[in-house]
């Protein structure tokens, strides 16, 4: 395959979904910059190929140790809403200072355009069923705050450096990590299902949410690189509405696990979260997302081999 001259920087690397896009961007014959400092990232997630450079980016002179790229493609970050409140200091670290340096490093290098994983923790509570991109924004995590913040200093910077922002709903999928059971809602039920006598569920099973599968985010994410498109955010979900119970019922028909136990919730989790994504669906002229049911398959059938 033809070489693509263009360098991209890709932030979390190593993680369930950098890693995806970086093999993604490599076969495509992109230039990989990939980055990770290895916190929840696994370096077996990429090949060997795909030279990775272990550096924590809360730390501004080891961005200097980056080669210069033409794009960033950030996904690096502390990614639980549940984790946050283990240290917001952290959380911040991670999330809202990182971003704030990779701000420098592009506008320094002339980069043409940061894409950003956000998520939908910055609506928190709002009483609408779906989110859209102009509702109203009210983080209830420090993770949510963090988000937040660092779309709006994308947003300060803009004309320097343009953005894309992505905010993320619940993706799922192969190469989740299976042993962490405070991030991920389907790879948490689905490890446990295949592991446990039961499933542990925090919170109300009328809770609804909008899972989206891995395979969808990363075409999203390739797609928009070649897309003339700056200074926008879009929802990254399916806009399908799926309750917790009926998740669960699903994984059930998978495993034949049926035993539930139901816990008080996590602080600063959300009861409603499904994406208004009409906005996605025609700028990216995306025609279907990949159902629940089809993707959840694949999960068991790659997890349970």
């Amino acid at each position: 395959m033809k070489k693509i001259k263009t360098k991209v920087l890709v932030t979390g690397a190593a993680g369930f979904i950098g890693s995806k896009i970086c093999i993604k961007l490599f076969e495509l014959g992109f230039n990989v910059i990939a980055v990770d400092n290895l916190s929840s990232g696994n370096i077996k997630n990429l090949p060997s190929k795909i030279k990775l450079y272990k550096l924590d980016l809360s730390i501004i002179s080891n961005l200097k140790k980056i080669p210069k790229c033409q794009l960033i493609l950030h996904l690096a970050g502390q990614s639980s809403g549940e984790k946050s409140f283990d240290s917001p200091t952290k959380d911040i670290q991670k999330n809202t200072i990182t971003t704030l340096n990779l701000i420098n490093y592009g506008i320094k290098n002339s980069c043409k355009k940061l894409i950003y994983a956000s998520s939908m923790s910055v609506y928190g509570n709002i009483k609408s069923n779906k989110f859209s991109e102009t509702s109203p924004v009210a983080p209830i995590s420090c993770y949510g705050v963090s988000k937040l913040t660092s779309e709006n200093y994308l947003k300060v910077f803009s004309k320097k450096l343009p953005y894309i922002i992505f905010r993320m709903f619940n993706v799922y999928g192969a190469g989740q990590n299976m042993k962490d059971l405070r991030q991920g809602m389907v790879s948490i039920y689905l490890s446990q299902a295949l592991s446990n006598n039961e499933v542990i569920v925090k919170g109300s099973l009328n809770r609804v949410r909008d899972f989206i599968h891995i395979d969808d985010v990363v075409n999203i994410w390739v797609i928009s690189i070649f897309k003339n498109i700056k200074n926008e955010i879009f929802n990254l979900g399916t806009g399908k509405l799926t309750k917790v119970s009926e998740l669960l019922n699903k994984i059930y028909k998978l495993t034949g696990k049926k035993k539930i136990k139901i816990l008080k919730s996590t602080i600063g989790d959300q009861i409603n979260s499904v994406s208004n994504n009409s906005k996605i669906m025609k700028s990216f002229n995306y025609k279907k997302f990949i159902d629940l049911d089809e993707g959840l398959k694949k999960f068991y059938v790659k997890e349970n081999k």
